[in-house]
C-alpha cells in the first residue's frame, strides 16, 4: 500500500481492493501469531462458518479467508511431501519418474 494515497499499488480502491487488503493483513496476522497447527484448524472453521453463512452471525466471507488461512500450512505440507517424492524417485537411478 502506498504511504501517501492509502491505495493499493495498482490504484484499485473499490470493494476489490480492500477485500484483498483486508485478506492479507489476516493473513500475516495469523501468520505472525498462530502457531501451524492451529492456523489449519482456524483456517478450516473460517471455512466451516462460511459453509454456513446463510445463517445470521457468521456470513460468506468467510470461505474465502478461510482458504488463504488454511493456505499458509497446506501449501508447506504439500511442497514437502512433493519434495520427499521428488528425492525418493531421484534415488532410483533407473531413470523413471
Amino acid at each position: 500500500m502506498c504511504c501517501r494515497h492509502g491505495r493499493m499499488p495498482d490504484g484499485g480502491t473499490g470493494w476489490k481492493a480492500r477485500a484483498r487488503r483486508i485478506r492479507r493483513r489476516v493473513q500475516v496476522w495469523s501468520k505472525r501469531h498462530l502457531p501451524p497447527g492451529v492456523r489449519l484448524i482456524a483456517g478450516l472453521l473460517l471455512m466451516l462458518g462460511g459453509v454456513l453463512g446463510f445463517l445470521p452471525v457468521v456470513g460468506f466471507w468467510m470461505l474465502p479467508l478461510g482458504v488463504a488461512v488454511a493456505a499458509l500450512d497446506v501449501v508447506p505440507i504439500l511442497r514437502w511431501l512433493g519434495l520427499r517424492k521428488w528425492r525418493r524417485t531421484k534415488g532410483r537411478g533407473d531413470g523413471r519418474r
